[in-house]
């Protein structure tokens, strides 16, 4: 058996860095409706909606925030951006710039910025 294909312990602190950002990048919805009925009757209903995601995540899926939340903040505007990850370094980084300019953390430039400054270049 070759060594890349056995099996290996992941640190329990990987693990957990994992499950936190992929909870924060995808996001978690529970919904709940708890009902309590004496006889038949109800006398009690709750209606429970909780959200767990990164302002990135909850403005990309439209969900609403509680009232008197500021969303003109620089934090709000910079997570209304759409980004993309790195296909180098998997660091997330604009959309558009990854695109245009290439990744700021790695160097990685994409064929298309790469023809242009080729482009550009060439002209006397």
């Amino acid at each position: 058996m070759e060594n890349g294909l056995r099996p290996r312990k992941q640190r329990d602190e990987d693990t957990l860095v994992v499950l936190v950002d992929r909870l924060l990048d995808k996001g978690i919805v529970i919904n709940a409706d708890i009902v309590v009925s004496v006889a038949g009757v109800e006398l009690l209903g709750v209606k429970i909606r909780a959200a767990l995601a990164s302002f990135e995540t909850a403005a990309r899926y439209g969900l609403e925030f509680p009232s008197g939340t500021n969303i003109e903040t620089a934090a709000w505007k910079e997570a209304i951006i759409e980004k993309e990850n790195c296909p180098q370094c998997e660091k997330r980084i604009p959309k558009e710039e990854l695109l245009t300019e290439g990744c700021p953390w790695c160097g990685w430039i994409p064929a298309r910025a790469k023809k242009q400054k080729e482009t550009i270049a060439s002209l006397p």
